[in-house]
């Protein structure tokens, strides 16, 4: 694990995060460390310490939420585009494994294994969240500039 990965907030604030995209009202626009779905995402709040969604105040809820659905535009627009197997975007805010509020931004595709394609993204087998295959690398660099693109057309 790389020393910005122990902490992906504070990483991100001291501008250390390679996967930052953009910087939104409440959070943190970044790609996922995996594209075995191109195009996934994770909305980091900016806000060390925060757990959930309701460790914020109601404001700031709001704010994190609308940056949620502003990088999942982005990436919706992005993965249609890019690939005609593309279907929609789930959101989710889950924070099971690591304990800070983020949301994941997942493109789903038709050419998707039939027994996972109308499930959860979590029913990959656990190796595809490591295959060296589709970890983020300098092939996603064109993917990267597109979601930024696309992030700062949505934010003017």
């Amino acid at each position: 694990m790389d020393e910005w990965q122990k902490d992906r907030i504070a990483s991100s604030l001291r501008g250390l995060n390679p996967t930052v995209l953009r910087r939104l009202s409440a959070g943190f626009a970044t790609i996922g460390d995996v594209q075995f779905l191109p195009g996934y995402c994770v909305l980091l709040v900016d806000t060390p310490n925060v757990e959930r969604l309701t460790n914020l105040p109601r404001r700031r809820r709001t704010e994190f939420l609308a940056d949620m659905e502003l990088l999942g535009e982005a990436v919706e627009r992005v993965c249609a585009r890019r690939d005609t197997g593309f279907r929609r975007v789930n959101l989710e805010i889950l924070g099971n494994t690591d304990p800070y509020l983020h949301a994941h931004v997942w493109p789903r595709y038709d050419w998707e294994p039939p027994e996972i394609v109308h499930r959860p993204v979590w029913l990959y087998p656990a190796e595809r969240w490591s295959d060296s295959k589709t970890a983020l690398g300098p092939e996603h660099d064109d993917l990267r500039a597109e979601l930024t693109a696309e992030i700062d057309r949505l934010r003017s």
